[in-house]
């Protein structure tokens, strides 16, 4: 009988987040596999807790970054696992320095989901800062694109044999049923973006973009919370469009936004993956992004058209008509977004974990 291996994983909570959401889906696989996983978090969190599988053990370190980082390192010295494994930057910096204190750095995976500049805060900003000496010492490193781990190794010189590229599980599962060209069209004129409100995704410039569609029927509905809604308010109102703008908040049912939308846009600055990219080609729609980094790759022969400048209003608003209008055939997209499956991603870091296991 196979014994069963023991997997940590870690990150800041079970927040809202697109990487929260990955390793919580991940985790979860694994232990649907056979294997013994613990979920490590900083503080408890509601937004994707209901992905974590019951069979998975969830610890909440206590509060401190460095009683965490101590309790982290007691806990991967007494597990005895594998492979650790963390996400974000500054949940990679604690992991890094757990590990080296339990003296398991060889186990130790760190993956980066988010490029430099989204990482504002300090120690997470620190943490990417020694990503060169990160990426060294650990077991392996995992960056969620070909565009994030290019700018890794161009930007921090991390040795290309160092890091892995493993695509992000986002294929909702079940898997939606394909809807036919013809049930598309028939939809109301809803342009669907989802995320937080942040200065990153530049939903500024999604709304007046927006502004510029000439249906009075058209909506845009922009799923997610953040700091930038009251600035994103005003400017809807300024442009006379509050009315057909509607920000409801987060949303753990995105399916039922997905299945009713007619097109669905990431108008981000940068973006290293894109989630919601994978979300909106599974449930068939044309997906508009513009030039920020993971989404047009995660697009490839499901791309309608090149990716939109960054903050170029006039095209956006032309490609939103445009979708609008003739939102075409669905099935090559929910054929592309099949490529991003749970299982593609569980085989993926499978042969990582494999890799350090064997070290």
């Amino acid at each position: 009988m196979t014994q069963r291996r023991k997997l940590v994983f870690y990150t800041h909570a079970l927040a809202g987040g697109g990487a929260e959401r990955v390793f919580a889906r991940l985790a979860s696989g694994f232990a649907a596999r056979g294997d013994r996983v613990t979920f490590v978090v900083d503080f408890e969190a509601q937004e994707n807790l209901d992905l974590l599988s019951r069979e998975v053990d969830l610890i909440v370190l206590p509060r401190g970054h460095a009683r965490g980082a101590a309790a982290l390192a007691k806990l991967l010295r007494r597990a005895g696992a594998d492979a650790s494994l963390s996400a974000i930057s500054v949940s990679n910096l604690k992991h890094a320095a757990a590990a080296a204190l339990a003296g398991r750095l060889d186990r130790a995976i760190i993956s980066y989901h988010g490029f430099y500049e989204s990482e504002s805060a300090r120690l997470s900003n620190i943490g990417y800062r020694l990503t060169p000496v990160l990426s060294r010492a650990v077991g392996a490193t995992v960056a969620v694109s070909d565009a994030l781990r290019n700018d890794l190794v161009a930007r921090f010189f991390v040795p290309e044999r160092r890091i892995r590229k493993i695509y992000n599980p986002a294929a909702p599962e079940p898997f939606p049923d394909e809807p036919t060209a013809d049930d598309l069209a028939a939809r109301a004129p809803i342009t669907l973006a989802m995320g937080r409100l942040v200065p990153d995704k530049d939903f500024l410039t999604l709304i007046r973009a927006f502004a510029r569609i000439s249906d009075p029927e058209a909506r845009l509905v922009i799923l997610g919370e953040g700091p930038e809604r009251d600035r994103l308010g005003s400017e809807a109102r300024a442009l006379g469009v509050a009315a057909r703008v509607a920000m409801p908040g987060f949303t753990a049912d995105i399916g039922r936004a997905l299945s009713r939308a007619k097109c669905l846009v990431i108008s981000s600055e940068r973006e290293s993956f894109g989630l919601s990219c994978v979300e909106g080609l599974a449930y068939g729609l044309p997906v508009i992004v513009t030039d920020c980094g993971g989404p047009a790759e995660v697009l490839g022969p499901a791309a309608d058209d090149a990716p939109v400048p960054v903050g170029d209003v006039d095209l956006l608003a032309r490609r939103i008509a445009r979708a609008l209008a003739n939102p075409g055939d669905p099935a090559r997209r929910q054929s592309r977004a099949r490529a991003f499956s749970l299982e593609a991603a569980l085989d993926a870091y499978d042969e990582a974990i494999r890799a350090v296991a064997r070290r």
